[in-house]
């Protein structure tokens, strides 16, 4: 595996396609939560989803936001994105949309990133012949491409 990151993304909307991104075995993210797991630590509050955000981003090399339908309106998205860039981790985005989850795939969702920060947000989604999204061939591209992208973050000066 290659460089250590930090996965944001909207948990309940794309887990299943983060676990297509994890699969490309390209990157070494955090270890994803089952659905009870992540639950049992929102339960606990907000002071144990911070604690948990903050042991699990400590020693990454870098935050790569997973930009899914609603991940820019994600409270636990935004306060990921603001402690990497208040970290001076390298920071980007890479759309996830395009991905199959359980058969079905969405519609690209808002930039999560201020405008004019500069952060680059990565796009693998394929359309056929038709205009119609090509998951395998997102998948694809984003295989050829995650560990490049990975190292384009851009960091707080």
């Amino acid at each position: 595996m290659a460089k250590s990151v930090f996965f944001s993304f909207h948990y309940k909307r794309d887990v299943g396609r983060v676990q297509l991104v994890r699969n490309v075995n390209a990157l070494e993210g955090q270890p994803l939560l089952n659905p009870q797991d992540w639950e049992e630590v929102q339960r606990k509050g907000d002071r144990a989803v911070e604690t948990w955000i903050h042991n699990q981003m400590a020693y990454k090399k870098a935050v790569i936001v997973l930009i899914g339908q609603e991940t820019a309106s994600r409270p636990w998205v935004i306060y990921e994105i603001n402690k990497a860039w208040s970290d001076k981790k390298p920071l980007l985005g890479i759309r996830i949309h395009g991905l199959s989850s359980f058969g079905s795939i969405d519609r690209a969702g808002p930039n999560p990133f201020n405008e004019g920060a500069g952060i680059p947000v990565f796009d693998p989604t394929v359309k056929d012949w038709r205009g119609n999204t090509d998951s395998r061939g997102t998948y694809n591209k984003l295989v050829e491409n995650l560990e490049w992208w990975s190292g384009q973050g851009v960091v707080r000066s």
